[in-house]
Formats: C-alpha cells, sequence, structure tokens
C-alpha cells in the first residue's frame, strides 16, 4: 500500500509556506525595529560614558559629561533661546490659524478651498532654503536681524498655511448649533469663538501647538541666518559648534547635549498625548 499524501487545509494554503512567511514577516519586523532602536540606545547610555564611541554599549558610569556641558555658556543658553522660539511661533501660530480657519470655515466665499490649497502649495515649495536671499534682505530692511522676533516672524510665516489647513478640518465639525445659542444671548464673535469654538476644538489646538514647537525646535537654517550673536543661537545651531580642537566631533557633548536637547519635546508629547490621547473630540463645560 502506498503511504497516503498529507492533506492541504479546506482553503488551499501551504502550511509550510505560511510558516515561512510569517517568519519572514516578524524577521523584517525585528529588523526595522532595531534599525531604529539602536540609535536612541546609543543616545541614551552615551552621555553616561567615560569614553563615548559611535557604538552603543554598556557605558563606563559618569556624570562628568553633564557637568562639562552646565560649564560651556553657549549650551546652556542656547536652550533658552530654543524655549523662546518655539513658545513665541506657537503662541502666534496657534492664535492666528485658530482666527483664520475659523473665518474660512464660516465666511462661504468663492475660491476659498482653491485659495487655502494654493497657500500650503506654496508653503511647500518655496522653502527656506529657497527663499533664504529675499527673507534676509526682508529682516534687514525692518531692522529685524539678530533679534527673536524676526525669527519668530519667519517661522510663523512659514508654519500658518499648514496650522490653518490642519485646524478648518476641526472647525468645521464644529456643531453650530452652538454658535447660534450663544447669538441669541448677545455673545460676540470674538467672544463665540473663545468660549464656544475654542473648547470644542482644543484637541486641535494642541496638535498645531505640538507640531509647531517640534518644527521650530528643530530649525536649523533660519536661526543660523537670521541670529547672529552667539549667545542668541538656538539648540540647533549651537550643537554645530561641539568640536574638539582637531576638528574631531566631541561626542561626549553631543550625545550629552542631544539627550537634553531632545527631552523637553517628548515630554510635551508625553503630556499632551495623556491629556488628548487620540479623542479628536472637545466638550462645552456648564
Amino acid at each position: 500500500m502506498s503511504a497516503a499524501t498529507p492533506r492541504r487545509p479546506a482553503d488551499g494554503r501551504d502550511p509550510v509556506r505560511a510558516l515561512l512567511r510569517g517568519v519572514g514577516a516578524y524577521l523584517l519586523v525585528a529588523l526595522v525595529l532595531a534599525f531604529f532602536a539602536l540609535p536612541m540606545l546609543w543616545l541614551a547610555s552615551a552621555p553616561f560614558d567615560r569614553r563615548p564611541g559611535i557604538t552603543a554599549s554598556l557605558p563606563d558610569f559618569t556624570l562628568a559629561n553633564f557637568a562639562r556641558l552646565w560649564d560651556n555658556p553657549n549650551a546652556v543658553n542656547s536652550l533658552a533661546s530654543s524655549l523662546v522660539l518655539a513658545v513665541g511661533s506657537a503662541v502666534l501660530v496657534v492664535a492666528l490659524s485658530a482666527l483664520a480657519a475659523y473665518a474660512l470655515s464660516r465666511v462661504h466665499i468663492r475660491g476659498r478651498d482653491g485659495l487655502l490649497y494654493a497657500l500650503l502649495l506654496l508653503s511647500s515649495i518655496v522653502t527656506g532654503t529657497a527663499a533664504m536671499v529675499p527673507i534676509f534682505l526682508l529682516a534687514a530692511e525692518l531692522d529685524l536681524v539678530d533679534s527673536y522676533l524676526g525669527v519668530i516672524l519667519v517661522l510663523t510665516g512659514g508654519l500658518l498655511p499648514a496650522a490653518i489647513f490642519i485646524l478648518k478640518d476641526f472647525m468645521d465639525t464644529t456643531p453650530r448649533s452652538y454658535e447660534e445659542s450663544a447669538r441669541v444671548f448677545g455673545a460676540s464673535p470674538l467672544r463665540v469663538l473663545r468660549d464656544v469654538v475654542v473648547p470644542v476644538v482644543r484637541p486641535g489646538l494642541a496638535t498645531v501647538g505640538v507640531w509647531t514647537v517640534a518644527q521650530v525646535w528643530g530649525n536649523f537654517l533660519i536661526p543660523f541666518l537670521l541670529l547672529r550673536s552667539p549667545d542668541k543661537s538656538p539648540a540647533a545651531v549651537v550643537m554645530y559648534t561641539f568640536y574638539t580642537e582637531g576638528g574631531q566631533p566631541d561626542l561626549a557633548l553631543i550625545s550629552t547635549f542631544s539627550l537634553l536637547y531632545s527631552l523637553p519635546v517628548v515630554l510635551m508629547f508625553l503630556f499632551v498625548s495623556r491629556r488628548y490621547g487620540f479623542r479628536l473630540h472637545g466638550g462645552i463645560k456648564a
């Protein structure tokens, strides 16, 4: 009698191939995770190593790198400068984009959507690199070179189109019955926006705020172009000055500064995520 041939599953799939396909998928995911995790492991271990290298390894524990960084006045000042630029830009972007998005959402004019998409497209095409010369000349004419205000205004102008585009979707989903009820009791448009619309779109405002801070926090070109005083340079610019006398990168300072540089954005993201999570709705308190 001949041996019976193994039966295939009812759906016709080969179990061996399915197993190999699953193993291959998990292996690919593991390699991708390792690709992104290794730099994070280096960032977490190198600041505490006496002689950090370019590879991730168990550190020879020390806190001397933080003491060296604290003794560098430009490093400490740069974090304060980054905070000023990020907070100032976030306040302007959130406030102006909320006003513009509310107006575009409630006022129906011909070509409204086309104008919004054109602004978004132009802000993506004409980047800071392409507009470097006219931005500098305009800032020089307005006496805004080497001032925080000039950098904040330039960064705000570049981020506003995308912020308006994001917030308009939140404004469109706001029930208009709330606004009509407020108008019946004599509320002005600004009062309606402040007391009715803003509480509903708070997750959108938080999204735009976090996105703005992240964009400004890591921006190098505009501050490098407009700020001339070393004590006003933000962290993204100062990081490029951590080199030894021989021109080699000082990995101890770079890793320590990178860890401190990344913590504010991470903590802000965790706070906003814990506060709002993924709930894209709001509410009006009585």
